[in-house]
């Protein structure tokens, strides 16, 4: 039982209420909206891209959607194994339009995700994961009744076998149903009258001011192809690898780096850039010269996290020059220099 003494204290404030009527109203939109076309990861990844909602809301969202007025199926897990590529895992549970299914993922860096995995774009998101981080799977059927046991089951079983990269079977009835992907619809152009032809001896009636720009779509851009997660203003690209053609990635490659990505921060100022190696983010870039520890032929690889993605070949290019014999190129000047790159 509930314990009522206290259970309306973080109501006492205005602020406070507001929040907590504005998040209510958030989960009935999303219930009210989701169908078997549209999968509440998508419907939550859209709303966080249109900033009606913030990623610290998901969490609760999925639990009393799913959980508690939907009644799925839930396993939670520490990755074992991770994909390469995970279009053959996209692919495959597209085909499974008798569940819905919902992964959460704890992203290291950009913290509670959700994803729908029949969404195209997931892959690029799934291939990212990686061993020993949280992963949640949902398996469902949105409102129209609680999924049988062992028919979620089937599904986890075989959803783990994807990403051990081996053959899978699920029942038929799973093969079957109305829970598909699909991608939304385009507005139509929207059609410009053309102006009449002047004749002679009349005058045209001039407009009273300038035609705005038209748009091609009355629909934002971001529903017209929805990117598989969002984790608020911010965007995160993919990873991009850059290869060490120098004999050994040592100090003066670091200050390289280093120099390269407080000239990108300082015109894109939002923008934060992280490295990796070897599948695990290096919060200091100066360990990577260390006891020699990346070699000629090792790939260190790079994304960026900002509003915008902006100059991501040309951070590439010089992270490969920085990673070079050339790296001296980017050292001159003294040590708290901002180079003019971007």
């Amino acid at each position: 039982m509930v314990n009522m003494t206290n259970f309306f204290v973080p109501l006492a404030k205005k602020t406070d209420f507001n929040v907590s009527v504005k998040h209510i109203q958030s989960v009935i939109e999303i219930l009210e909206d989701c169908d078997p076309k549209e999968n509440i990861a998508d419907r939550i990844n859209m709303m966080i891209r249109e900033q009606t909602i913030k990623p610290e809301q998901v969490r609760s969202i999925l639990s009393v959607s799913l959980l508690d007025k939907w009644n799925y199926k839930v396993v939670s897990e520490n990755l074992k194994f991770i994909l390469d590529d995970a279009s053959a895992f996209v692919a495959e549970a597209a085909k499974w339009t008798g569940v819905d299914i919902v992964l959460g993922y704890d992203h290291p860096d950009l913290g509670f995700i959700v994803i729908n995995p029949k969404n195209p774009a997931a892959a690029q998101v799934i291939q990212g994961f990686r061993k020993n981080e949280l992963l949640l799977i949902f398996v469902g059927k949105q409102d129209r009744g609680a999924v049988d046991a062992a028919l979620a089951d089937s599904v986890i079983s075989a959803i783990h076998k994807l990403f051990e990269k081996k053959a899978c079977s699920v029942p038929a009835s799973v093969k079957s149903g109305p829970f598909i992907y699909v991608e939304p619809k385009k507005a139509a152009p929207v059609k410009v009258k053309k102006a009449a032809a002047k004749r002679p001896g009349k005058k045209v009636q001039a407009p009273s001011a300038p035609a705005a720009k038209v748009q091609a779509s009355s629909v934002p851009s971001h529903l017209e192809r929805p990117s598989a997660i969002s984790t608020g203003p911010k965007k995160m690209s993919q990873l991009l690898s850059v290869p060490v053609s120098n004999e050994l990635f040592h100090n003066g490659n670091v200050e390289a780096w280093k120099r390269i990505i407080r000239s990108y921060t300082a015109k894109y100022q939002d923008a934060e850039v992280m490295i990796y190696y070897d599948g695990e983010r290096i919060v200091d870039i100066n360990t990577l010269f260390k006891w020699g520890k990346v070699k000629h032929g090792s790939s260190i690889q790079f994304a960026v996290s900002a509003q915008e993605l902006n100059d991501l070949s040309k951070l590439s290019k010089y992270f490969r020059q920085g990673a070079s014999p050339m790296f001296e190129a980017f050292l001159r000047g003294s040590p708290d220099t901002v180079l003019n790159l971007f």
